[in-house]
């Protein structure tokens, strides 16, 4: 068994504590299968993003000439930026999350 220890104001969202209470409830099966299909999709945009930058770094590691100019590859430069800090926090985040799902000792 798990539970989900997942605090509202550690996310700044201190208003969905209200109404709500600090009373457990089970997490419905039916509310579980469509949070794993929605991870699913993360999964496949993950899996997207993973071989587009396959792709990309295997262009920039071949012997094919490429040509920019420089504002070009200012650009390309902060999207990549973007892109690693984006990655970041959604890595930051996750790791989050993944610690506030507990195992919990069935007695």
């Amino acid at each position: 068994m798990y539970e989900i220890i997942a605090a509202p104001d550690d996310y700044a969202i201190g208003a969905l504590e209200e109404g709500f209470g600090h009373r457990k409830i089970n997490f419905p099966d039916d509310k579980r299968k469509k949070w794993a299909d929605e991870i699913g999709v993360f999964v496949e945009k993950l899996d997207d993003l993973s071989e587009k930058a396959k792709g990309l770094q295997k262009i920039l590691m071949s012997d094919a000439g490429i040509t920019a100019t420089p504002a070009s590859l200012k650009i390309f430069k902060v999207q990549l930026f973007k892109i690693n800090d984006a990655l970041a926090i959604a890595l930051n985040l996750a790791e989050k999350l993944e610690s506030e799902i507990i195992k919990k000792q069935v007695d």
